[in-house]
């Protein structure tokens, strides 16, 4: 029972968001580790992100069954009420933002309600179903845990956080439209409407190459604005050119499904070198230098 009641908060997902949590905070607090902060942000972001995953396995039951990847979720196989999931995830959101708000900041629980919002509200129980750009405002859900982990140890929302903000933002459009590629039957089948079911998959090639240049650009402002050393900028810039690359790998491609899979692994292995490599290579922001790059 009680790997059920794991499973339906997508335990794959957590984790992830954690390691980009991590960044944010580590990216803040630069180099100092203020232990009981870190846990109740942690967990707190981890609490609340379970929270809108529950409430998402309830929402997508009935389109869960016909997807291949999805159909053998617990909701679907009625291994837990939809009204005990809600029950549940209730709880774990709850729990989650007092959480934030009593052991990180108020702003801290306002980014993460702020971030639920979007994910259940506006992209799971409206846009996911009817429109192409759910994918583009779930992107920022998305990119919310790396925001609150930094705003935890900060306080305030500076040019740092929006940074984080477009980078994560940026990188959930091509990592999101290569899934729907490599998935594009189950998502055909489901009649959802992501970029290359709607508008085809050589369409959703232009929008991933634009995408990863825009994402290679925006991953150095870390260190052209001072937040983040120049061994974080290297990497950066090289993850950068392979993942633009990569994507224009698409346009000479003979399996479109072989290179989206392949485009998708490595988003994966790209943002999470970039958590560890701001989480340990950050700097001191001068003001004046980053005014000089905008003249």
């Amino acid at each position: 029972m009680f790997k059920q009641y794991l499973l339906v908060t997508k335990p794959g997902i957590i984790f992830g968001n954690l390691v980009s949590v991590i960044g944010g905070f580590f990216l803040a607090s630069k180099g100092s580790l203020d232990l009981p902060l870190f846990l109740a942000t942690s967990l707190g972001v981890s609490l609340v992100i379970a929270s809108g995953c529950a409430i998402n396995n309830v929402i997508d039951r009935d389109i869960d069954c016909l997807m291949e990847r999805t159909r053998n979720r617990v909701l679907v196989q009625g291994l837990i009420s939809p009204a005990v999931t809600l029950l549940y995830a209730t709880g774990l959101g709850l729990a989650g933002l007092v959480l934030l708000y009593l052991g990180a900041n108020p702003l801290a629980a306002l980014l993460a309600l702020l971030g639920f919002v979007v994910y259940v509200g506006l992209y799971s129980l409206w846009l996911k179903r009817t429109s192409v750009y759910g994918t583009l405002v779930g992107s920022l859900s998305g990119a919310a845990p790396p925001v609150i982990g930094y705003c935890a140890v900060t306080g305030r929302f500076d040019a740092a956080a929006g940074m984080l903000l477009l980078i994560f933002s940026l990188w959930q459009m091509p990592h999101s439209y290569a899934i729907a590629i490599f998935r594009f039957k189950d998502y055909q089948r489901a009649a959802i409407p992501v970029l290359p079911v709607k508008h085809g998959i050589h369409a959703a090639k232009h929008h991933i190459l634009r995408y990863t240049l825009a994402f290679a650009l925006a991953t150095l402002m870390l260190t052209l604005g001072g937040y983040a050393g120049y061994r974080y900028g290297i990497v950066a810039a090289i993850v950068g050119a392979i993942w633009v690359a990569m994507a224009l790998g698409g346009f000479r491609t003979r399996d479109d499904s072989v290179w989206a899979k392949q485009l998708f692994i490595f988003s994966i292995l790209a943002i999470t070198t970039l958590s560890v490599m701001m989480s340990i290579d950050f700097a001191t922001p001068d003001p004046a230098q980053f005014l000089t790059l905008l003249d």
